[in-house]
């Protein structure tokens, strides 16, 4: 991991969010602040990490960090506010939900929400900074597991593999059994299956 130099704290946090290109489910984001005492090895962009050993990692996360907490957006507030404000919003309610108020944030990405706190986006943060990849891994598996009991109650969409992302697979079950309620019906594909599209 190239180490990204930032503003001199001891409290910082990570913030990464995913799930803001599929057409099910919530964007979810997580804020992490590592404790310094307790090294995690192997914090890399959950994307390019095994699922085995995303869910490892995730373990030891919970474990060692010295806050963690989850934000989210449902569907219904994504169709309202639009995918970038909704994943804004889910990333203040991830923050507002440490245990322990961070000195600084640093963001995923190439804007930040609002806060309370000092904040810094971070292009490819997940791979150049620990606490948003461990940001990172935490929001992924939790969101991945949401697809996989999201499949469980809906099987013939396939949630489980493609997680809700819009693959041909997810597009021909769409058009063909039509949109579940976790459905967001602001995007363009569920309008089309739905029948609202222009």
């Amino acid at each position: 991991m190239i180490e990204f130099i930032y503003p001199h704290t001891h409290l910082v946090a990570g913030v990464d969010e995913v799930g803001r290109g599929p057409l099910v489910g919530a964007v979810v984001t997580a804020a992490v602040i590592l404790d310094p005492a307790k090294p995690i090895i192997g914090l890399a962009d959950s994307k390019k990490l095994s699922e085995k050993r995303r869910n490892a990692l995730y373990d030891e996360i919970i474990e060692k960090a010295l806050s963690w907490s989850l934000g989210r957006a449902e569907p219904e507030e994504i169709d309202q506010l639009n995918i970038l404000h909704a994943t804004m919003l889910a990333m203040q309610r991830a923050v507002a939900g440490l245990s322990v108020v961070p000195e600084y944030v640093l963001i995923d990405g190439n804007r930040c929400p609002a806060l309370p706190m000092p904040s810094l986006a971070v292009v490819k943060g997940d791979s150049r900074v620990a606490e948003i990849s461990a940001a990172s891994i935490i929001a992924k598996v939790t969101r991945d597991r949401e697809m996989t009991e999201l499949d469980l109650c809906f099987p013939q969409y396939g949630f489980a593999q493609h997680k809700g992302y819009p693959t041909a697979f997810h597009l021909e079950k769409l058009a063909e059994h039509g949109a579940t309620e976790h459905h967001r019906r602001s995007f363009a594909p569920v309008k089309r299956a739905l029948g609202l599209a222009s």
